[in-house]
């Protein structure tokens, strides 16, 4: 169901966010952290989320809005939101490029940059997750879903899936390395 696959995408995103915080930290101790990785964070989040994710989205919320406008209202304004995000990640783009050129750019800019992406992005995951979805998934007719069933392509994420993206090799391993370093630590 779009819903779920919506969900997961949630928690994919998530673990792409603990990676660049992660590599935030290493860039805040003064470290060089993993910028290939980065990189691959960022291309990512230009293309799924722009290209796949929020597409989802935006056709459940308008038939929400259709359903029950009062909920949606409650919601605000998604897409908005999705462009406000699409502009935040221009701005950490921007800034690990200046860092890559070794331009002027003061670490604690580029820390604000970056935690401002992070902390926005988990902030709006967390408000679909407990308002949008189960507004969506109370107030949408099974006609609807196959509305939208139909309306969207079927697509494979380039990064948590069985049909990956060469580009995204690398941060794939990352993600991978960090969750068993994080596992070992556990035990």
């Amino acid at each position: 169901m779009i819903i779920e696959r919506l969900t997961q995408e949630h928690r994919n995103i998530e673990r792409l966010l603990a990676v660049l915080e992660h590599e935030l930290e290493v860039f805040d101790r003064g470290d060089r952290p993993d910028y290939e990785v980065i990189r691959a964070v960022i291309s990512y989040f230009e293309v799924y989320p722009e290209v796949y994710h929020h597409p989802q989205e935006d056709l459940v919320f308008a038939k929400l809005r259709e359903r029950d406008p009062a909920a949606a209202a409650k919601i605000g304004d998604l897409a908005r939101e999705h462009h406000k995000g699409a502009d935040r990640l221009r701005r950490v783009a921007q800034a690990v490029g200046y860092v890559l050129a070794d331009g002027e750019v003061l670490r604690q800019d580029v820390d604000t940059i970056v935690r401002d992406f992070i902390t926005h992005e988990r902030r709006h995951m967390m408000m679909e997750d407990q308002h949008f979805f189960p507004a969506a998934l109370k107030a949408l007719r099974p006609e609807d879903w196959t509305e939208i069933a139909a309306a969207v392509t079927s697509h494979k994420d380039p990064l948590f899936s069985d049909v990956t993206e060469e580009r995204f090799d690398a941060l794939r391993a990352h993600i991978l390395q960090l969750e068993q370093e994080a596992e070992a630590e556990r035990k």
